[in-house]
């Protein structure tokens, strides 16, 4: 299957992260995804075959049935990438609650 979407923006919506959240706790139907949801099956197919394009579900047939799971490896993947952002975030975090501390303490 070609790679259509980057997978940022398809964790960009709120469906496919509710999706991901779902499949995360264990491996489910694309009818069992779709009952959780308001929207048409056919709305909810697309969004899972997005999140297949970008290898964040992956499929896994049981007899006639296919389940979709979560790809630990491209969370993994997703994880490393956003950590360095994640501990520049709190080190300027850090930095400014012992600029506010100081401020308190100064006044």
């Amino acid at each position: 299957m070609k790679q259509r979407r980057d997978v940022f923006q398809a964790i960009a919506d709120p469906t496919r992260r509710a999706i991901i959240t779902l499949v995360a706790l264990q491996a489910m139907t694309p009818s069992a995804i779709a009952e959780e949801f308001d929207s048409s099956r056919q709305t909810i197919s697309k969004h899972i075959q997005i999140l297949t394009e970008c290898k964040l579900l992956e499929q896994e047939h049981k007899g006639r049935k296919i389940y979709y799971h979560l790809n630990p490896m491209k969370v993994k993947e997703i994880a490393d990438f956003i950590e360095p952002f994640r501990n520049l975030w709190d080190n300027r975090f850090n930095k400014l609650e012992a600029i506010m501390k100081n401020y308190k303490t100064d006044k």
